[in-house]
């Protein structure tokens, strides 16, 4: 049977992210899950990555490889930038959650807000955009926020007050033509922020998802 490893920092992705995959392919996975949340908390109260989480997601990614996964995907914005150092290490591919989603921005225009809930998600993603709008040659103007309120509501497992104020900065963002929601744990809200907005709002995870399914269909 095809295997898959995931690395996943926060419960509500770790929930659903492998039974969306599985629908989308028309064959047996088998999914085999890493559920680290101190790569999130720990950036997130330090205000960076570490070398120490650097060396902590090496492990991680190293045990998934272990399993014998054809793909490994990491489902936290905050670690992209350290799975770009460390695609060279491995031979089995790491997919980063935002991939897709960042070279989706790019193309929907050139004024891009990035919102996320947790601090340690802006710098990553907003240079995982200007990355992408490079390789594109294709000028981006960047404007971000965060909300940690909604990320201490969301931790807790209260996601009526995360969802409200993040549909909340939805609401008040202008002069975009598209809003990125930075983390997977956001993704659920793009349909209702678009509509919110009057402009695209992307998400990480069904970008995600499309582009892994692609991979998986391409390879027998």
């Amino acid at each position: 049977m095809r295997r898959i490893a995931i690395i996943y920092t926060v419960r509500p992705v770790l929930d659903t992210f492998s039974q969306q995959l599985a629908a989308l392919l028309p064959f047996d996975v088998k999914f085999h899950h890493l559920y680290d949340d101190f790569l999130a908390s720990d950036p997130q109260e330090k205000g960076r990555f570490t070398h120490e989480n650097l060396n902590r997601l090496y492990n991680d990614v190293r045990n998934c490889e272990l399993t014998g996964a054809e793909i490994i995907i990491t489902t936290c914005s905050t670690l992209t930038p350290a799975v770009q150092s460390l695609r060279p290490f491995f031979s089995t591919p790491i997919v980063a959650i935002d991939d897709a989603m960042c070279m989706e921005a790019v193309k929907k225009g050139a004024r891009i807000t990035v919102l996320a809930t947790a601090r340690s998600t802006i710098e990553p993603t907003v240079s995982h955009i200007m990355q992408m709008a490079q390789e594109e040659g294709v000028p981006v103007t960047i404007t971000s926020s965060d909300d940690e309120i909604a990320y201490e509501a969301m931790k807790r497992g209260d996601l009526e007050t995360h969802d409200q104020r993040v549909l909340e900065r939805v609401r008040n963002v202008e002069n975009a033509d598209v809003i990125v929601l930075a983390q997977a744990s956001m993704a659920h809200l793009a349909s209702r922020g678009e509509a919110l907005s009057g402009v695209p709002v992307l998400a990480s995870i069904p970008l995600c998802l499309a582009s892994v399914a692609a991979m998986l269909k391409e390879t027998p």
